[in-house]
Parts: C-alpha cells; sequence; structure tokens
C-alpha cells in the first residue's frame, strides 16, 4: 500500500490544477452493498489514498453527472450548487473543481494538525490521511431562497457525506462524520473565505486493522 498522498505525483497538471483521473461508474459492490457495509471509522491505517480513490471520492461528492445540464453527484436546491469542498492531506489543501473534474492547490503543508485541534482535539480528524472539508457560500442561495438558504445548504451538506460514505465503502476506505468543531478555527485554517462556511469535516482512509 502506498505510504504518501499520489495525488501530486501520479497526476498530470493542467497550469495549476491537478487533473485527475476519470471516474469508474462500475464496481463489485452494489449500492445496497454499501448501504449494508458502511460504518463510522474513527482509526486509520497509515497508508495513503491513491490518486484514483481521492478522484472517485471527489466524484461522489460533487462529480458531474450530466455536462449538458450541468448536474452533479448530489441534489441541490435550485440546481445552483452552493457546496464547495475541500481535500486535505500530507501535502496541502486543494479546492475540488467539479467541472473540470480537478483540484486547485491552495495551501501547501499538512494542516491536519490544526484541523484536530480546531475540531474538540478529536484524533481521526488528525490522524486520517485524508479529510474533506465541506463548505457553502450560503448568501450565493440565499439570492433564491432567502432566509431558507442556511437550512437547504445543510441537507445538502448530508447528501455529499452520505455519497462520499458510501463511495468510501465500495472501495474498501471507512470514514466518519464529524460535526463538532469551532467553525471560526476550521475556517481560518484552511483560509476560507468571507463567503464560505463550513458544515462538515469527513475523515477518510483505510479502516485500522
Amino acid at each position: 500500500m502506498p505510504t504518501v498522498m499520489m495525488v501530486r505525483a501520479d497526476s498530470e497538471r493542467d497550469g495549476e490544477l491537478i487533473a485527475l483521473p476519470e471516474a469508474k461508474y462500475g464496481g463489485s459492490m452494489t449500492v445496497a452493498e454499501a448501504v449494508e457495509k458502511r460504518r463510522s471509522h474513527r482509526a486509520f491505517a497509515e497508508w495513503a489514498l491513491s490518486v484514483e480513490q481521492v478522484a472517485q471520492l471527489c466524484w461522489a461528492a460533487q462529480g458531474i453527472t450530466a455536462e449538458r445540464e450541468g448536474l452533479r453527484a448530489s441534489p441541490s436546491a435550485g440546481g445552483m450548487f452552493p457546496m464547495i469542498v475541500f481535500v486535505v492531506d500530507r501535502e496541502g489543501v486543494y479546492e475540488y473543481l467539479p467541472h473540470e473534474h480537478a483540484l486547485r492547490p491552495m495551501i501547501e503543508g499538512d494542516l491536519r494538525p490544526q484541523l484536530q485541534a480546531a475540531s474538540l482535539d478529536q484524533p481521526c480528524v488528525g490522524n486520517a490521511p485524508l479529510c474533506m472539508a465541506i463548505t457553502a457560500d450560503i448568501d450565493h442561495l440565499a439570492t433564491k431562497y432567502g432566509k431558507r438558504a442556511e437550512r437547504y445548504c445543510i441537507l445538502e451538506a448530508g447528501h455529499i457525506a452520505q455519497n462520499v460514505f458510501l463511495q468510501a465503502t465500495a472501495l474498501d476506505l471507512g470514514g466518519v462524520a464529524v460535526g463538532a468543531f469551532e467553525d471560526d478555527r476550521v475556517a481560518e485554517a484552511l483560509k476560507l473565505p468571507p463567503n464560505l462556511k463550513i458544515f462538515y469535516l469527513l475523515p477518510l482512509g483505510y479502516p485500522a486493522g
């Protein structure tokens, strides 16, 4: 198994973007099996994820599933897609760009210790080889839905998380949904712009043992 993150080494670069392998739509595990096998895992082996696994998880979160209509893997109120997913590993922080199916490098360096500290010192956040941060631009959705925009973003974050965990299960990976954190400290660690609010952290990796 790999012991370092494979995105930088194995992917092709397009300018500053890191192109990801195309998502695969077939597999040996059915959706029903993934639902039955999914469990929360808080302890992870040290093995890092491959670029193919990272690509598949990103696609399950917000990947484009209908190019002409611009539809994504998880539903969105009014098709406005206010959610933005960030990937955090030992190399740095990346923004997932659905239409390009690529990662945009944002911050260099391992910020997982800072995320753990901001998450009530939960070891799973710092020890997981990869952590997804689910954020949303509530104001963007509010242009259409007003005060209900935040509620819809919360629902969308849940859709994304379940997609990711089912995909992780199908890849023999595991993860856990983390909602206990200090919003401001997470935003500061990830250098989020003021318009983005953090909703979820999803530590992911090979379950320990």
